[in-house]
């Protein structure tokens, strides 16, 4: 551990694991909620009594990701929202709300889809080809097929 006049650095086989703002106060902690999701991961009952999240100040669009969780897969659904809170350890806190506000509006509830919609924005992908800008290119039309039309295939049988 070594300690500088605005900051803490905790040092552990030479490498640094954490960097932390110096409080002076008596009594007084500050927490990097980013450090203790591996831990409420394994305890996922500890979310709501963690100290180190009762200050983090996410966008409100998180509790309500959270709330859609649980209400549609109860506590599997407070572990897939431990998932996208883990997801902020790799990728900056705006492009996380941006997919999560969007896979509210598209109604992708679940730690996959807020996953897919973020690194689509990282790869800067469009969501899909418009090809309204592509005249030339041939238009397909896909019929829907009827059950009955397999039957075709059964050596022996016509439809």
């Amino acid at each position: 551990m070594k300690g500088f006049v605005d900051h803490v650095v905790i040092v552990c086989a030479g490498q640094q694991i954490a960097r932390h703002q110096r409080a002076y106060g008596t009594g007084t902690f500050v927490f990097d909620p980013l450090h203790y999701l591996a831990l409420i991961e394994t305890k996922p009952n500890a979310l709501d009594q963690a100290a180190p999240l009762q200050g983090w100040d996410l966008p409100e669009v998180f509790q309500h990701m959270r709330h859609l969780l649980e209400a549609r897969m109860g506590n599997r659904g407070k572990r897939e929202f431990i998932q996208i809170l883990r997801f902020l350890e790799a990728m900056p806190q705006a492009v996380v709300t941006a997919a999560v506000t969007q896979a509210i509006q598209l109604g992708a509830i679940g730690f996959d889809a807020v996953k897919q919609i973020a690194l689509a924005r990282i790869e800067r992908r469009p969501p899909r080809l418009d090809l309204s800008a592509y005249p030339h290119l041939p238009r397909t039309t896909v019929k829907t097929t009827a059950a009955a039309d397999y039957t075709a295939l059964i050596p022996g049988r016509a439809a």
